[in-house]
């Protein structure tokens, strides 16, 4: 077996197990909180698991939805139809230039749009690009977080600060969402291990 499809076994246990107790769980050197709150709404660790490009570790993924989705393994369609709070938490695991972070979510976000729809985000993808430019390069230990809060918008937070005001547009964050859950993800074990399905 891959090492990488041992990753989501131990999610598939750390599930398991965490329906007895609030347990965290570490992925990557990297430890991701079993609860949280985002606009002041309790969030669950759904899923986790590492960005990879070729043979690098790039970065952590956390999937946070609200309770009663989990522990059972879910569709990407599920998880864009919840309306509730949700939180996609990434913490890098190797230096990147911020700019060009921004510009592949761009392109992950062109690649899983229909043309027409892609067009009216245009503006908010443009904004989004900036806000990753602006902290020039991220390196290990960085965080950020990608936050849905019912009646805000889309709250983009670097190293816990959010940056600028919310994302107003409904769809914008279901499209940075089709960056890890879309039909063409950033990766394709990363998009199972976030719906919490082992290999």
């Amino acid at each position: 077996m891959k090492a990488r499809q041992w990753w989501g076994l131990g999610l598939g246990l750390w599930l398991a197990l965490n329906s007895l107790g609030a347990w965290a769980v570490e992925i990557g050197g990297v430890r991701l909180e079993p609860q949280l709150s985002v606009g002041g709404h309790a969030l669950v660790l759904h899923g986790a698991g590492i960005r990879h490009k070729a043979v690098f570790k790039v970065y952590t993924a956390g999937l946070y939805l609200p309770a009663g989705l989990e522990p059972k393994p879910i569709t990407a369609d599920d998880v864009l139809a919840v309306t509730g709070p949700r939180r996609v938490a990434i913490t890098m695991l190797r230096e990147i230039d911020s700019n060009e972070l921004g510009k592949l979510f761009t392109r992950g976000v062109e690649d899983n749009m229909p043309r027409s729809d892609y067009a009216k985000l245009v503006p908010g993808l443009i904004r989004m690009g900036e806000v990753f430019a602006q902290h020039k390069r991220l390196v290990p230990g960085d965080t950020f977080t990608i936050d849905w809060v019912p009646g805000a918008g889309t709250v983009i937070s670097v190293k816990g600060q959010p940056q600028g005001e919310p994302f107003k547009e409904p769809e914008f964050f279901n499209a940075l969402l089709r960056i890890w859950l879309g039909k063409s993800p950033a990766d394709h074990l990363l998009k199972d291990a976030l719906l919490g399905k082992t290999r």
